[in-house]
């Protein structure tokens, strides 16, 4: 059973469970209003009755003479064409008079019933009869403080059985409808409303079938749940979307970035292999060929393993790290690859921070190694160490083809290339700069860009100083006044 008519059948059920509620509520209501009545008509004809024979003050067989109403000593106006029937009978429970609807077939007393009159109590009470039930009330009369007899008001139920069966036909057949009518309302409600989820579906099988992640859900009301559904599932589909695009990018990047390296190896090691073992100048040339690829191929996977680091929620190491060192490692493990350019250290600070050394120069190698690829020949590629402030400045510049405007914003995204054959001429996967922001983040710490195109760009990693370092920093001022404050960037 689908949804839909699980949400119809349900609220059906409820609403129908409601109606009858109701319905049993409003019928035990009008039957106790019409009981009532009936009870209230008894009891008043009754004491009406008492109360004129208590002033009457005449024996029981002078007052009650004859065998009908009419000839009883009683208002005519307040009985005359009553639906309530008196009947007196005497203490041994001989009917001595009665209304001409006794003549006949009347209400019996039974002993129990002229038992209680004669101890001066009332009794009510409800009798089947030939023609219906009837309710009646047995009551005493009394001659000097004494029951010289029974008195009996009747009153035939059958208006209002006939009431309550009426009542009862008409609520079954409006609620029949009722509940009919609810049934197509809800069903058509359930329909209109369900609808996004079965575009959801639909879509959904859309994408399965045809493996098209760039199909989207309409939606009609955002404002509502099954509208924020919707647009949640559209932005669901977005990121999904992104992430198969960077995931098919990836893969074509990485077998480029793989097949070349490997490529060169393979062409070098055929060298070899065909006599450059006993040419010391070809030999030269083929090793150095296959250690730059293989620090290629070292720096991609060292990459892509971090990246799945990350993922995985990287331990950072918190210890000092003297930055002026750093900087100068980073320069002689890259100085042979910049075979082509001028790789040069400008102004170096001495400064120390807190955090993992081994990432904190991965971060520059990226940075630095970025820059020598995209620097062309007679280039210069500059790192620099700057103390401002209460935080450091690692820069790297360089005199290459610079960035476009619209490129900057997403430089920082894994795996976006900006342009292709640019790139592939240089190599990378576009997963460096995503590195060098994940570091610095960690690091707390900021990375600024700027950059022409045609001029060259400089990238700079802002972090703060180790606390030792900036208390130091504070001592020096204090002690030097001449010395002008440095800027401290906001």
């Amino acid at each position: 059973m689908t949804l839909r008519y699980r949400l119809t059948f349900i609220s059906v059920a409820f609403m129908t469970l409601g109606l009858l509620i109701l319905g049993l509520t409003l019928y035990s209501a009008e039957r106790a209003i019409l009981l009532n009545g009936v009870r209230d008509d008894l009891v008043r004809a009754t004491n009406q009755i008492q109360s004129q024979y208590a002033q009457a003050k005449k024996p029981l067989e002078r007052y009650f003479s004859g065998t009908s109403i009419s000839l009883l000593p009683v208002p005519n106006e307040d009985f005359e064409g009553s639906p309530i029937s008196v009947a007196v009978f005497y203490p041994n429970g001989v009917r001595l008079a009665a209304t001409p609807a006794f003549m006949g077939e009347g209400p019996s007393l039974d002993s129990t019933e002229l038992a209680s009159a004669l101890e001066k109590n009332s009794v009510m009470s409800t009798k089947p009869s030939a023609y219906g039930r009837t309710m009646q009330v047995v009551s005493p009369l009394t001659f000097d403080n004494t029951v010289v007899g029974v008195l009996v008001a009747s009153q035939s139920l059958r208006t209002v059985d006939r009431a309550l069966d009426t009542l009862s036909l008409v609520f079954l057949i409006a609620g029949s409808l009722t509940i009919v009518l609810m049934y197509l309302g809800i069903s058509q409600i359930t329909k209109r409303g369900l609808r996004p989820i079965d575009m959801i579906a639909n879509t959904a099988e859309q994408i399965v079938r045809a493996e098209d992640l760039s199909r989207r859900i309409a939606v009609a009301n955002p404002h509502d749940e099954l509208g924020r559904l919707a647009t949640i599932t559209n932005d669901l589909l977005a990121r999904m979307e992104g992430l198969f695009n960077t995931q098919k990018r990836l893969t074509a990047d990485v077998s480029h970035e793989l097949r070349t390296p490997l490529a060169a190896m393979r062409g070098n090691l055929e060298v070899l292999r065909r006599g450059a073992m006993h040419n010391p100048e070809l030999l030269s040339e083929s090793l150095s060929d296959l250690e730059r690829e293989v620090v290629r191929l070292n720096r991609l996977v060292n990459d892509l393993l971090f990246l799945a680091q990350t993922e995985a929620g990287v331990q950072m190491r918190s210890e000092p790290v003297e930055l002026d060192t750093l900087i100068l490692e980073v320069f002689r493990e890259l100085r042979p690859l910049a075979e082509h350019v001028k790789l040069q250290i400008g102004s170096e600070d001495q400064a120390t921070v807190i955090g993992d050394r081994d990432r904190l120069k991965q971060a520059m190698l990226n940075l630095a190694y970025n820059a020598i690829q995209h620097t062309p020949d007679d280039g210069t590629v500059t790192l620099s160490l700057e103390r401002v402030g209460r935080e450091v400045a690692l820069r790297v510049q360089d005199t290459g083809e610079g960035i476009p405007a619209d490129v900057l914003p997403h430089i920082f995204q894994r795996f976006y290339r900006a342009d292709k054959s640019r790139v592939r001429k240089g190599g990378g996967a576009g997963i460096g700069l995503a590195i060098v922001k994940w570091i610095t983040d960690a690091h707390r710490g900021t990375i600024e860009v700027r950059s022409n195109v045609g001029e060259g760009s400089m990238f700079t990693l802002w972090l703060p100083l180790a606390p030792a370092t900036d208390r130091l920093l504070t001592s020096q001022l204090r002690d030097s006044p001449s010395q002008p404050l440095p800027v401290i960037r906001q």
